[in-house]
C-alpha cells in the first residue's frame, strides 16, 4: 500500500512538472504564431493542460482499466469547474466575456451530452465514436480561431511576455522533458491508482473519479490560479472551458481510436455523469444572477462545496 502511494505522489509530480514544461514549451510556440490570448488559453494551453489526462487515459485503456480512462475525463471537468474554478473565484472575482455564453460554454454543454448520449446508447465509446468527437473538435478549433481574428482588436493582450524570446533549444528541450515526465508520471499513477483500488475494495473508477481526476486537473489549478493572481481574467476562464471540451473530444476522442472505451462502472452513468452535466450547465445561471457577468466569492464558495458533496457521496456510495 505505501509503495502504491508512493507510485501515485510520484506520479502526479511527474504530471504537474511534465504539464508545466509542456505549457510554457506550446505557449513559446504559439507566440510564433501570434495568436491572442484568448486563442492560446483555449486551444494551447488546454490541449497542454489536458495532457496529464490523455496519457493516462491512454495508459488505462491500453491495460484494459476503461474505469480509468472514462472516470478520469468525468471527474477532471467537475473538478475543473467545482473546484478549480470555484478556487479561482474565491480568489478573486472573474469577469464573463460574451463569447463565454455565445460560443464556448454551448459546445461545453453539447459536448457533454453528446459523451452522455454515446456513452448511454451501448456503454461503449467505439472508434467511430471516438473520430466523430475528434472532428468536433476540429470544427471547434477553425470556429474559435475564425471568430477570435474577427475579434482579434479586443484580444491584443499576450500571456507570458518572457515566453516570447524563447530560443527554439530551449522550447525544444522543455518540449522533451514534458513528455518524458508525462510519459512515466502516467505509468507510475495508473499502476499505482490500480493497486490502491485493490487495497480498499473500491473500484477503479472511484479512485479515478476523485484522486486521478484531481491530480491530473493539478496544471489546470496552476494556471488559472496564476492567471487569477495576476488578474488576466480571460485565460483563467477560458482555460478551464477549453480544457473540458478537450477533455471530451481529444482525450476520450484519441483514446478510444486507439482502444475502445467500455463502461464497466455503474456509478458513471447512474450518478457521476449527472454531476458533470450538472456543474457544466449551472455555469450559465450563475453568469447572471444574481451580479450579470461576475463570477464573485459566493459563486465560487457555492461551486466549491457543491464539488465537496460531490466527492464526499463518491466515497459514501
Amino acid at each position: 500500500m505505501v509503495v502504491s502511494i508512493l507510485y501515485v505522489l510520484i506520479g502526479l509530480v511527474l504530471l504537474v512538472v511534465g504539464g508545466e514544461f509542456l505549457v510554457r514549451s506550446s505557449v513559446a510556440l504559439s507566440f510564433r504564431l501570434k495568436l491572442s490570448k484568448m486563442v492560446i488559453g483555449l486551444t494551447v494551453v488546454s490541449f497542454a493542460t489536458s495532457a496529464p489526462e490523455l496519457l493516462v487515459s491512454i495508459q488505462a485503456a491500453l491495460g484494459g482499466l476503461s474505469d480509468i480512462s472514462l472516470g478520469n475525463v468525468v471527474g477532471s471537468n467537475i473538478a475543473n469547474i467545482g473546484l478549480v474554478l470555484g478556487i479561482t473565484a474565491i480568489i478573486g472575482p472573474l469577469a464573463i466575456d460574451k463569447d463565454f455564453y455565445k460560443f464556448n460554454w454551448p459546445v461545453m454543454v453539447i459536448l457533454s451530452f453528446a459523451l452522455y448520449l454515446l456513452l448511454g446508447n451501448d456503454g461503449v465509446l467505439s472508434q467511430i465514436e471516438g473520430l466523430i468527437l475528434i472532428s468536433s473538435l476540429l470544427v471547434y478549433l477553425f470556429l474559435l480561431i475564425r471568430r477570435a481574428r474577427k475579434f482579434s482588436d479586443a484580444m491584443l493582450e499576450e500571456v507570458d511576455d518572457s515566453l516570447q524570446k524563447t530560443s527554439n533549444f530551449k522550447i525544444l528541450i522543455w518540449l522533451l522533458i514534458g513528455g518524458v515526465a508525462l510519459y512515466f508520471g502516467s505509468e507510475l499513477l495508473v499502476s499505482g491508482a490500480e493497486n490502491i483500488a485493490l487495497k480498499l475494495g473500491v473500484s477503479e473508477g472511484v479512485i479515478a473519479v476523485t484522486l486521478i481526476a484531481v491530480g491530473t486537473s493539478v496544471p489546470e489549478l496552476a494556471a488559472s490560479v496564476i492567471a487569477a493572481l495576476k488578474q488576466e481574467k480571460a485565460i483563467s476562464l477560458g482555460n478551464l472551458i477549453g480544457s473540458n471540451i478537450f477533455n471530451i473530444a481529444s482525450v476520450l476522442g484519441i483514446t478510444s481510436l486507439i482502444q475502445p472505451i467500455a463502461v464497466k462502472d455503474e456509478a458513471l452513468m447512474s450518478v457521476n455523469i449527472y454531476w458533470m452535466l450538472g456543474f457544466a450547465i449551472i455555469l450559465l445561471p450563475l453568469a447572471f444572477v444574481p451580479k450579470r457577468m461576475v463570477l464573485g466569492r459566493p459563486k465560487g464558495v457555492l461551486i466549491f462545496l457543491a464539488y465537496c458533496i460531490f466527492i464526499a457521496l463518491v466515497f459514501v456510495k
